[in-house]
């Protein structure tokens, strides 16, 4: 039986030796939480049904498709295990698994992660034997927990609004990785643009001699060496050829690394991320963002790509439209996705999944800051993440304003640990320390929309929605004070989300009326009053995304969305991936150059 999604899952760390888990696994829904007690976790336990791993129950890909609420999950697989690859350390990947996974080797519990969007391992020497081992993994969730971010999971039964059907356990590509015992546990690349400058700081375990060699499509360009290192080591080698990563052109250098019998293949990109004043530069040169919304959802695999080819599509799509880069938006993406981001110069933030989260109270600080540091740890070799964003609109909870003190303390740790790359505290609202002050605005009217906007080029007063409508006396309770803007660099980070659905079209082609029903009760939307064709379409869609382009103080936009996701059907691409206007005409629009870009 072929491997679903066969390739490798860490393409910024790339072992030869490894064994892909994918493929059919044993599997039972527990929604009574009684598997520990019955035994689930033993060897010879056997489960109820089967599941297509990586892809989550409530997708079609996965075999499965239960679309109601799982409150546990229970899987198992057989691994054989050769004499060979005990000899040094063995470990256990998974992608992710959402929320809380208990891993049991051999009816032993070998280790568990909690956070259901980053990738995490577990080391399984010491339960592994020669031969036949069975691994087992007990996941729990509770969509409806506000101590769990969910992203944009739906808590309700039916997807609505801006949530979708959820995500539970196994979701990304399951493997098992053969490592020395004397190996690199992780590295940390930095660089001088000017110079060619290339550093990597290093951690080992053990001891032994630790090389870099750096490529540049086949040729050496820069090398280092360090004898007998161990515990934390720096290498340092300046590059004989600079070329460096900008948005179209990813120009990436491959990179191999040696440390005694450990050899990690890697790559890096050239390039410096700064804000100056309103421009946000790449560089040293004034890049506008032309961004797009992407919520990465996929119709039959839900969260998962169903191929890595489907993932690289994605950003394909994007590009042809103009766009130079994305959000990736209310999730954490996969590393191999990342990785076409790198390889084709595609700019990209790197995000959190914090809605369903409670971010009224202190104790929030516990369900994120673990997995957001995880995070960061994990994608800040990626030259394509120009930014950070770890909140998003943190609305008011049950009359509770948002707990300032959370989002600063998130804030002051990412700059801590990625002080390079600048931070937004919650894109949209509220902001309390932040680099970018950016905000989300779906105003339909192009010319109110510029008016509005224009003003920080008269007055270099941004326009903020919430402080027209508090003066109006409409602001959202607990608003007062919540944010004041003080010159940073901006964006309008969320506009547009004009819909565009198949029978719109039929109607403006028919003149026929009506809206269908979804077989699951639900109606498409998009933001705004509904366009009547698509002449109007165009115009609102030009006339909106003009006024930011000749802008000067604006250094981009993220227009919504990429594609449609479920009931909400504004996307540029249908769900299925298919354009529902001409690429080059949005192009047309969308590339031209903008006031502030060099």
């Amino acid at each position: 039986m072929s491997i679903p999604r066969p390739e490798h899952p860490k393409p910024q760390f790339e072992r030869t030796t490894w064994k892909n888990l994918n493929g059919e696994w044993d599997f039972e829904i527990d929604d009574g939480k009684s598997g520990l007690d019955r035994g689930l976790f033993k060897e010879d336990a056997r489960l109820s049904g089967k599941i297509t791993v990586p892809f989550c129950p409530e997708s079609k890909l996965s075999g499965v498709e239960h679309k109601d609420f799982m409150s546990a999950v229970w899987y198992q697989r057989k691994v054989n295990v050769t004499p060979e690859e005990l000899t040094g350390l063995a470990f256990l990947h998974f992608g992710a698994v959402d929320y809380r996974a208990t891993v049991y080797v051999n009816g032993v519990s070998a280790g568990s992660h909690k956070g259901g969007y980053v990738s995490f391992r577990i080391d399984v020497t010491k339960y592994l034997r020669e031969g036949e081992n069975t691994i087992t993994v007990y996941a729990t969730d509770n969509t409806r927990d506000p101590m769990i971010p969910r992203g944009k999971q739906s808590e309700k039964y039916y997807s609505v609004g801006c949530d979708y059907t959820r995500t539970t356990g196994i979701w990304q590509t399951v493997w098992m990785e053969f490592v020395p015992k004397t190996h690199v546990e992780e590295f940390v690349f930095d660089s001088e643009i000017r110079t060619g400058l290339l550093l990597m700081k290093a951690t080992l375990q053990g001891t032994a001699d630790l090389s870099m060699d750096v490529f540049y499509e086949g040729r050496p360009v820069g090398s280092a060496l360090v004898k007998d290192a161990s515990g934390t080591v720096i290498l340092s080698s300046v590059l004989s050829e600079i070329h460096l990563w900008e948005p179209g052109h990813g120009r990436l250098y491959d990179v191999l690394i040696k440390f005694g019998d450990d050899i990690v293949k890697t790559y890096y990109g050239l390039r410096s991320v700064q804000l100056s004043g309103y421009k946000f530069l790449i560089n040293g040169k004034s890049v506008f963002q032309r961004l797009i919304l992407d919520q990465g959802f996929y119709p039959e695999g839900i969260y998962t790509a169903p191929t890595a080819a489907d993932l690289e599509r994605d950003i394909d799509m994007s590009m042809a439209m103009g766009f130079n880069g994305a959000r990736l938006h209310e999730k954490i993406f996969e590393e191999r996705f990342l990785y076409y981001c790198d390889k084709k110069g595609y700019l990209v933030w790197g995000e959190y999944p914090n809605w369903g989260l409670d971010h009224t109270v202190p104790e929030a600080i516990y369900s994120i800051l673990p997995e957001w540091v995880e995070e960061l740890k994990r994608d800040r070799n990626h030259p394509a993440i120009i930014g950070w964003c770890p909140f998003n609109e943190t609305w008011n909870k049950h009359d509770c304003r948002q707990h300032d003190d959370l989002l600063r303390q998130i804030y002051r740790t990412t700059k801590a640990i990625d002080p390079y790359r600048p931070c937004i505290d919650t894109s949209g609202n509220y902001h309390v320390e932040t680099d970018i002050f950016d905000v989300h605005d779906y105003n339909q009217d192009p010319v109110s929309w510029k008016k509005n906007y224009d003003s920080i080029m008269e007055t270099g007063e941004l326009f903020d929605r919430f402080k027209e409508m508090e003066n109006a006396g409409l602001a959202p309770r607990y608003y007062h004070h919540y944010q004041n803007y003080a010159g940073e660099a901006t964006m309008v980070s969320e506009y547009g989300g004009i819909k565009w659905t198949k029978e719109q079209a039929e109607r403006e082609k028919n003149r026929e009326s009506g809206i269908e029903l979804t077989n699951d009760r639900r109606v498409s939307w998009g933001y705004g009053k509904d366009v009547e064709s698509a002449a109007e379409f165009k115009a609102r869609f030009k006339g909106l995304t003009d006024a930011l382009l000749d802008n000067y103080c604006m250094f981009g936009f993220c227009y919504t969305q990429l594609t449609d996701v479920e009931q909400e059907q504004n996307g540029l691409y249908t769900y299925e991936r298919v354009a529902k206007f001409d690429p080059e005409w949005v192009k047309s629009v969308v590339a031209r150059k903008a006031a502030i870009e060099d």
